[in-house]
């Protein structure tokens, strides 16, 4: 091969891999932003949908979702909807169809996430689910929501950072119209079949945010239960439309860096002009 032939084909791969090296750095990032913009999305349309509720319509939802979380007391299996309670579980709090029956935020990790029905998969690579046979998140006495979220997906923060949470520390549901304020009060790592901290105890209010542990073993999981408390006087509400124009550092530097690339690759494939001195050609 000619050295002009083999330089060219250098080059070729060089660029290649400079391509694919930005490409690489660029997707978290920007797989990130898209799905947290849409999840400001999802969180703005429902709040629009609840501000356009007329008081009937409020009333009757939170009283059925109430009495199904009474229901959930006479189960013979903690762990099983039995009876019409799993086709009830679809349908409440599902107001606009979309199977989103709130948000959660928590500000010490600075996430604002909406919450569906279930823990499909489908639904847990871009938002957070609710596990089916735990209590609806609407408060009350012996009640206990569970809420579960990936960590460490490159597409998606999620509970990317949960393990920052802290005793103490508190997070906040969004339902209907309703804040909801919980406590930190236990954190524990448990391994994937040990489940009885997720247990309706009587008479109390709890909310726990499960997630897997460590990073990137996810051989375990990591329980933050709250109890909930009185809503915080100072507590800070975030404006869920505010979220959507906030855009990530890490999706900035790519991008800056792409002019650098561009001239990169101009200087690999645009010939160099040969210099004449005195009538002889050099490089």
């Amino acid at each position: 091969m000619k050295k002009g032939k083999k330089d060219r084909f250098s080059n070729l791969i060089l660029a290649f891999m400079l391509i694919a090296g930005l490409s690489l750095l660029i997707y978290p990032s920007f797989a990130d932003y898209w799905n947290s913009s849409r999840q400001t999305q999802v969180i703005t349309h429902y709040a629009e949908a609840v501000a356009n509720m007329d008081t009937e319509e409020y009333n009757s939802l939170v009283d059925s979702a109430r009495d199904y979380n009474n229901a959930l007391l006479d189960r013979f299996n903690s762990y099983l909807l039995e009876g019409n309670l799993e086709q009830r579980y679809y349908e409440e709090l599902n107001f606009s169809g979309d199977g989103v029956m709130g948000y959660v935020q928590i500000d010490k990790i600075n996430v604002m996430l909406p919450v569906y029905h279930g823990t499909r998969e489908e639904i847990l690579q871009v938002a957070i689910g609710h596990i089916e046979w735990s209590s609806l998140p609407v408060g009350g006495e012996s009640t206990h929501c569970v809420i579960s979220g990936h960590r460490g997906l490159p597409s998606a923060r999620l509970f990317t950072d949960l393990d920052k949470m802290a005793v103490g520390d508190t997070f906040v549901f969004h339902v209907l119209n309703q804040v909801i304020t919980y406590q930190v009060d236990q954190i524990k790592i448990v391994e994937p079949h040990v489940t009885e901290d997720l247990m309706i105890v009587e008479g109390e209010d709890y909310c726990t945010l499960v997630t897997c542990t460590p990073y990137g073993v996810n051989s375990h999981r990591m329980l933050v239960r709250g109890r909930r408390i009185e809503n915080l006087a100072d507590q800070k509400v975030n404006m869920v439309t505010a979220d959507a124009l906030l855009i990530d550092p890490l999706l900035v530097a790519p991008f800056v860096a792409m002019p650098m690339l561009l001239a990169l690759l101009i200087a690999l494939f645009v010939p160099k002009k040969k210099k004449r001195k005195g009538g002889d050609d050099y490089e």
